[in-house]
């Protein structure tokens, strides 16, 4: 009672306090994952105008049941590029003054077979009936407006849809390819310049003469900085410590199975009696003995022996009755298997040719031949095998009507029983193997040809998985909790070294990726290592199925030009190519190939039929430069010293053969125009893109 009374006398401290740790509470929030969500009511901003994050969040998850197999960051990642391209598209409509009306609507609608053919909105002369559509659309207005919502949801996306074409179709008109440009590319083609050359490679001075620094790198970027601009990235580094079984988990599950081949005594708690079981061989009840030991239950199905574990298939398919084959492993599992049962031809293979005709269910809805003549075809064809069996598989390309079968030669294989319609079923299991004939299905005709059959065997399996035990699983927590704390302070490759592992590095580390290398999807760390409280040389430990990971962040590489490291990769070549041009130009000496080949050791090499399109140069590789500069020096003149991309070349034109005038270049010129064309409208979005001003807080909310 004296406790009760203290409690009330403070309980207005009791209140102040769960009133405070309640505050504290909303204050957390809006600084976790979901507080920061509330912060950003836009998920992002393109050229001022906001993407809602509710309505982001709603076309995700549309995205991600639409999509089957797509991941949530797959999904966030298309939809935020499809929001990204509607508002730079609608702000280029606007512009314009792009509209759709209401006809231009309806006749993109008509357009679509799956309202051109529905008999709902046909007249009676099967033509798309305008008044009938109006009417339709009228009554889902007044009468349902859950569909009606739906409705006005896919007119948006149909003109969407119209608005983008009639754009795409705006670009392409004003894009176009002149008889010059024809003429051009006809002779890129077809003139053929042949020179002789003497060419010092780069790869005859050693990489080591010739340094690339860090300036050097940046500065080159700095030169070309859009083509060197990189977003935002992380580079990291991490430890994977499995959780797999120790050797006593192994022995554990491999003497469980092994004890089940025998007798065994255990006591059983109903009788307070030992029972005396029987081994697996002389189980009577299999399926009941398997579902009692196995961590798969008991398979009815017959197998053929290619459907069997390839390293054990023979062995498993020749056993006799209820011999046992084992133990042996498969994956992370230990088994046992026993022979139930042995079936002769359970699985056959057939090649067919289906031949449809109009009222079938035929996969072409355009097949407009009629019953009998679909079944005089089939007879017909049936002769042609019968005459030459090898004919059969050149008829089926040019005649079946089965787009399934037709690519693989009309072949099905490992047919199990019941599995093809009941027709086509009693055939190929009912005939021996050889046996030519035709039966009706509701598809159609079939030409039948039964090519093999096989026999399959039942299995009764034991399997145990091999796993870490709950005492081994605790070790290996307690072991990756320790190495997570020593890499705190600690070099991660002291830390690996320590524990036997290899640390692995992951460089260029984007804000969206899903994966990472060596981990396969792990969204978890990317987040963590792009969380603006992450800092560089922080680390932490992540808990995945195959184990734990200890990741360290290495470095954050800010947007900007990328870092010298992932650039060097691509760009020392590039330097080091131009630093041994200058070494290599200063021993070309002479006014003559033979001189320059003397003084460099070379011979002089001869180039014939090259193209300015094709600037092949035999067992030297493309060298458009090279080839560009032989076809602008005139006949038996030398040129001067050129830097290739394989070495340092001096050209002597021999001469210049043009291709024969044509009398229109119109061929050439088409083919320009329609690249062009097609290639428009995505490079139009592209340079759209790079021209806005974006906003992207998805990191923020947490995706």
């Amino acid at each position: 009672m004296a406790v009760l009374s203290k409690i009330r006398q403070r309980s207005f401290l009791v209140i102040a306090i769960v009133g405070l740790a309640l505050f504290a509470f909303v204050l957390t929030g809006l600084f976790d994952k979901g507080g920061a969500s509330r912060m950003f009511q836009n998920v992002g901003t393109v050229n001022g105008e906001d993407i809602s994050t509710e309505d982001f969040r709603i076309k995700v998850d549309a995205a991600e049941k639409n999509s089957q197999g797509m991941s949530m960051i797959q999904a966030v990642n298309g939809v935020w590029d499809q929001e990204v391209k509607r508002v730079l598209l609608e702000g280029e409509y606007e512009k314009l003054g792009l509209r759709i009306g209401r006809d231009q609507l309806i006749e993109v609608i008509k357009n679509n077979p799956n309202f051109s053919q529905d008999p709902r909105f046909l007249n009676d002369a099967k033509q798309f009936d305008k008044a009938k559509f109006n009417e339709f659309v009228a009554s889902i207005k007044s009468n349902n407006p859950e569909q009606w919502q739906s409705w006005l949801a896919f007119e948006k996306q149909i003109e969407e849809m119209a608005r983008e074409q009639m754009y795409s179709t705006l670009i392409k008109g004003g894009l176009n390819a002149t008889n010059v440009e024809g003429k051009l590319s006809y002779e890129m083609e077809n003139n053929k310049v042949a020179f002789d050359y003497v060419d010092v490679s780069y790869a005859s001075i050693n990489d080591d003469q010739v340094k690339i620094s860090d300036n050097e790198i940046i500065d080159y970027m700095r030169k070309n900085e859009k083509k060197y601009k990189a977003d935002a990235s992380r580079d990291l580094e991490f430890i994977l410590i499995d959780d797999k079984p120790s050797d006593e988990d192994q022995k554990e599950v491999k003497d469980l199975v092994n004890s089940l081949l025998t007798r065994r005594v255990v006591y059983n708690e109903a009788t307070a009696k030992n029972d005396t079981l029987p081994g697996f061989a002389a189980a009577t009840n299999v399926a009941e003995f398997v579902n009692a030991n196995s961590d798969i239950p008991y398979d009815t199905t017959y197998v053929t022996r290619k459907d069997l574990p390839a390293e054990h298939a023979d062995k498993l398919f020749n056993l006799a009755a209820g011999e046992l084959y084992g133990p042996y492993m498969i994956g992370d599992y230990y088994c046992v298997s026993k022979l139930v049962d042995r079936k002769a031809g359970a699985s056959a293979k057939a090649s067919h040719i289906l031949i449809s005709f109009a009222g079938s269910k035929a996969p072409n809805p355009a097949i407009t031949r009629t019953k009998e003549e679909a079944k005089a075809k089939a007879e017909d064809l049936l002769k042609q095998i019968q005459a030459n069996p090898a004919s059969f598989e050149a008829l089926v390309p040019t005649n079946s009507d089965d787009p399934g079968s037709a690519q693989n030669r009309g072949e099905y294989d490992n047919i199990k029983p019941n599995q093809m319609v009941k027709p086509f079923n009693d055939f190929i299991f009912n005939n021996p193997v050889g046996k030519l004939g035709i039966v009706e299905t509701d598809f159609g005709y079939h030409i039948i040809k039964v090519t093999g059959k096989e026999d399959a065997v039942r299995l009764a399996t034991i399997a145990q998985k091999i796993e870490a035990s709950e005492a081994t699983s605790d070790q290996i927590y307690t072991k990756a909790s320790k190495a997570e704390q020593e890499a705190a302070t600690a070099p991660l490759e002291k830390v690996g070294k320590e524990l036997n592992l290899p640390v692995t590095p992951v460089n260029g580390l984007l804000a969206f990726d899903e994966n990472v290398q060596g981990l396969g999807s792990q969204r978890g760390i990317v987040q963590w290592a792009f969380n603006k409280d992450t800092k560089e040389g922080d680390v932490r430990k992540f808990d995945i199925p195959a184990g734990h990971v200890i990741a360290k962040l290495k470095k954050i590489n800010e947007e900007g030009l990328q870092s010298v490291t992932s650039a060097r990769v691509a760009l020392e070549p590039i330097l080091k190519n131009k630093k041994k041009a200058e070494l290599i130009k200063a021993k070309m000496k002479g006014a003559t190939l033979e001189e320059v080949a003397k003084n460099n050791s070379k011979t002089v090499q001869p180039a014939i039929g090259i193209t300015v399109a094709n600037p092949m140069i035999a067992n030297v590789g493309m060298e458009p430069k090279v080839v560009g500069t032989a076809f602008a020096t005139a006949d038996g003149k030398t040129s001067g010293l050129i830097e290739g991309k394989s070495g340092v070349f001096m050209v002597r034109t021999k001469s210049v053969v043009k291709a024969p005038v044509l009398p229109n270049y119109g061929s050439y010129t088409n083919r320009i125009r329609t690249e062009v064309q097609a290639a428009a409208p995505q490079r139009a979005l592209m340079s759209l893109k790079s021209n806005a001003k974006i906003k992207d807080h998805r990191a923020e909310i947490g995706y």
